[in-house]
């Protein structure tokens, strides 16, 4: 709907216009025959797993068309399991505050089959083709996560396939708590959520969001603690520069003047700098930042009006980006384009959690050591007085900042391999904070022990895959295997 145009709350309920699309609408919506068919699924997957030959010496990975991972992986043989049926929302309860999901559905489709209902998934991260059991065995943000944690905090409890074909039932306070906290940022190496019950919060048709714009860091952070202490649903910001920094407050409301469209000509980023208040219909405040992958679409040209035309709005979005970006990736393009310039770039794809009160410090080094503009700023906050996840241990209760940077740097000389993504890491260690795994890393053995429980992983990996059917952590995500 263009600006300018008022709109009716009630004729604009969120989801309306959407509910009875999209794979999980298609299916049961809630109730015994969803769980029945969720039962026959499983029984296949797990026959289909016990009898290809469990004890072949080739590792298990998922069989997938797409993934929202960084880094290059060795192609080595692999068992491959299909998990790809599992995309059913199987029961809601919106006044109980929770949804029932299969493993493999894309938030896109669950935010399609919650907003009906009037609720959304406490966290819903920012790209549409995150499926929730990714969400859970990675990590994952978005700007509730100031109140409601990261995904995995919003778990109730949850259902995970181990290697050896077996299912076991995990929630905080059974026989398998040791996984129900130890399974988030396993990545694929302790086995695969195959249900998930999640936490829902309440949505209103429409989120105002008023875009705070500050010239020092110490105002930004100051403020940032403000607003999450404040009535805010959703705070996230965008740092353009050491002066200029852009703080964005969302609030639920019921009615809008007017309502923004950053689904095709218009781009939500820049928008932060040129409104100081914004109206967006919830289901496209959601999906605010995926039509443009934050702003990595500068690298495609699709920031350009003609290009972005001719792309039109159905390549304008996070799906058609990962796949050029993996083409790009293959074919060595922009290394090589570079390299005819005389230059040599270096890949820092990193999302990063610092304490708050260092917040300012590590900025400070992000902006001296590496470089990268703008730089994507999200509060969180762990659930006060709760146990602490084995594998990405936040303290409960504090206050963190995760800062997104997503960019190649550019050098006039070589560097050994890894220079500014080894940088990163020591930087994030001193300071006490944590770095996701999604993407590059480079820590030795024991900076990786150190940083993720490794001996308390060790514990984990002899209970659930003691034939090490699955690969191990650091030999996945460091070793890259």
């Amino acid at each position: 709907m263009p600006e300018g145009t008022a709109v009716d709350a009630e004729r604009r309920a969120p989801g309306r216009e959407r509910e009875g699309t999209g794979r999980a609408a298609r299916e049961p919506r809630a109730g015994q025959p969803a769980r029945e068919a969720h039962q026959a699924r499983l029984a296949r997957v797990v026959a289909s797993l016990r009898g290809d030959g469990a004890g072949q010496a080739a590792p298990l990975g998922l069989s997938k068309r797409t993934s929202n991972l960084f880094r290059d992986r060795a192609a080595g043989p692999k068992r491959r399991l299909d998990l790809d049926e599992f995309t059913h929302v199987l029961d809601i309860d919106p006044a109980a505050g929770w949804v029932d999901v299969e493993g493999t559905i894309r938030y896109e489709s669950l935010v399609d089959a919650t907003l009906p209902h009037g609720v959304m998934p406490a966290v819903v991260p920012q790209l549409k083709t995150i499926t929730v059991g990714g969400a859970v065995a990675g990590v994952a943000i978005e700007a509730t996560s100031f109140r409601q944690g990261l995904v995995h905090d919003t778990l109730i409890d949850f259902d995970v396939l181990l290697p050896d074909g077996s299912v076991v039932a995990c929630a905080p306070d059974n026989a398998h708590d040791d996984l129900f906290f130890g399974f988030p940022n396993s990545y694929g190496t302790l086995g695969y959520a195959v249900r998930l019950k999640l936490k829902t919060i309440p949505v209103r048709p429409f989120v105002r969001v008023e875009h705070r714009r500050h010239a020092g860091q110490r105002a930004f952070f100051d403020d940032l603690a403000r607003q999450c202490d404040g009535d805010a649903d959703f705070v996230d910001g965008v740092v353009f520069s050491g002066t200029d920094l852009v703080l964005s407050a969302g609030r639920f409301v019921g009615e809008a003047p007017w309502t923004s469209d950053y689904g095709f000509e218009r781009i939500y980023w820049r928008s932060l700098r040129e409104r100081e208040t914004d109206y967006l219909g919830v289901h496209d405040y959601l999906w605010r930042w995926d039509t443009d992958w934050f702003w990595c679409s500068r690298s495609l040209g699709a920031q350009n009006p003609v290009v972005r035309r001719l792309l039109g709005r159905k390549r304008l979005n996070s799906r058609f980006y990962t796949r050029v970006m993996r083409a790009n990736a293959r074919l060595g393009i922009t290394r090589a384009l570079a390299r005819l310039r005389g230059r040599f770039t270096e890949s820092v794809i990193q999302d990063v959690d610092i304490p708050l009160d260092r917040a300012a410090g590590f900025l400070d080094f992000l902006l001296r050591e590496i470089g990268i503009l703008p730089v994507w700023i999200c509060p969180i906050r762990p659930a006060e007085g709760g146990r602490r996840f084995t594998l990405y241990p936040l303290e409960p209760g504090l206050r963190y900042v995760n800062f997104g940077f997503w960019d190649v740097v550019e050098t006039g000389s070589p560097r050994e391999a890894g220079h500014f993504n080894r940088l990163v890491e020591r930087e994030v260690m001193r300071l006490g904070g944590i770095k996701s795994l999604y993407s590059d890393s480079f820590f030795t053995p024991e900076a990786f022990a150190r940083a993720y429980s490794m001996p308390a992983y060790a514990a984990l990996k002899a209970r659930y895959d003691p034939d090490g059917r699955m690969l191990g952590l650091y030999e996945k995500c460091v070793l890259r295997a």
